[in-house]
């Protein structure tokens, strides 16, 4: 006999996502805060980095993968129909705009943010974000993710756009030992 297909409400979907967000947003400041406290700011930021950028390039390869399976080119157009993050429950509302001819995604109330910024921790937890510039750098690497405002940063909104990628940028993301982080300030 088959299974009885089952719903939910989306308020309770909402929030069972929100509920995980919350803890990958405790688990990132558990072990970014421990590194840096064992390492000291300089070299645990670097080293929280460095796991953020082989985090990234997992999530990129993952997607250009599906992407490929699905006979598309990794395109930026086509990231999204390799999933991403969920539409529901990770932020209170999202938009797209146009600002000086380049297409842009706002995202209110980034449930991991605003934790950030309760547990005082938004400048580590920032950290985490740059897995966006890594992911799509590895999934497609003439292409980038950034925030143009962040809420860990202090914004009222997360705001993202892709833009092509430099040479350097390629390099300075592929050299282990470069810092890349400046490909998402």
């Amino acid at each position: 006999m088959a299974e009885k297909e089952q719903s939910i409400p989306m308020d309770l979907a909402k929030r069972q996502v929100a509920v995980t967000a919350e803890r990958l947003a405790l688990l990132h400041i558990a072990f970014a805060r421990t590194i840096v406290d064992e390492l000291g700011e300089e070299q645990g930021k670097k080293l929280v980095l460095k796991a953020i950028r082989d985090y990234g390039r997992r999530v990129g390869e993952q997607a250009r993968r599906k992407v490929v399976e699905q006979g598309l080119e990794p395109l930026p157009e086509n990231y999204g129909k390799a999933s991403d993050l969920p539409e529901y429950g990770m932020h209170d509302r999202r938009e797209k705009v146009v600002i000086d001819g380049e297409e842009r995604t706002r995202a209110y109330g980034c449930v991991m943010g605003k934790l950030w910024a309760e547990l005082d921790e938004a400048e580590l937890g920032r950290l985490y974000c740059y897995v966006d510039a890594a992911k799509y750098m590895a999934y497609n690497p003439d292409f980038k993710l950034i925030h143009t405002r962040a809420l860990p940063d202090g914004d009222e909104y997360c705001e993202l756009c892709v833009r092509p990628t430099t040479g350097q940028e390629r390099r300075d993301f592929e050299n282990d030992g470069a810092d890349w982080s400046y490909i998402d300030r």
